[in-house]
């Protein structure tokens, strides 16, 4: 099961007209624990912000999922509700989770979570869609084949394909 931590970041930064000002952004990190999170945030916002910038805060979010759209930037935050039935006492209990999308806009947010979500087999609505604060969302494990081989490296599928 995946933890998700929401971090907020200040630094200084210059706008389109030159001028420098302070501002606070939202991310969103999948980490094990909040020492975890705090090292993943120094390390991916290290790697983006020059100079200095100050991790202002970190609290376990309440984010289930997040579905990433390659064509867009901004994140939705969408409410699911759905039902369920109560193994102990058989009755119905209503669930109800926060997920992310990123989408251009409201409608395709709406769209594209239930398109990400078609495979669910419980009936879920959509109550609310909203855009959400987060810049960026830092993944704990990549992706298969999102790795970055090393050039002096060959990957062994390659290898047993010249034998063969």
């Amino acid at each position: 099961m995946q933890i998700w931590f929401s971090c907020k970041v200040k630094y200084q930064k210059e706008d389109e007209q030159g001028r420098v000002k302070n501002v606070t952004e939202a991310y969103l990190v999948d980490a094990l624990s909040f020492t975890e999170a705090e090292a993943k945030i120094y390390e991916e916002i290290g790697q983006r912000v020059m100079g200095e910038f100050q991790v202002t805060s970190i609290a376990k979010s309440k984010i289930v999922d997040v579905f990433e759209y390659t064509d867009a930037e901004t994140f939705y935050q969408c409410k699911i509700s759905y039902m369920i039935i109560d193994a102990d006492s058989g009755k119905e209990k209503k669930v109800t989770n926060l997920m992310l999308v990123t989408a251009h806009h409201v409608k395709e947010a709406y769209d594209r979570i239930h398109e990400s979500l078609n495979n669910m087999l419980a009936t879920f609505i959509v109550p609310e869609v909203k855009e959400s604060p987060i810049i960026e969302v830092f993944k704990h494990a990549k992706e298969p084949g999102d790795e970055k081989i090393p050039e002096n490296l060959t990957p062994i599928s390659e290898i047993e394909e010249e034998d063969e």
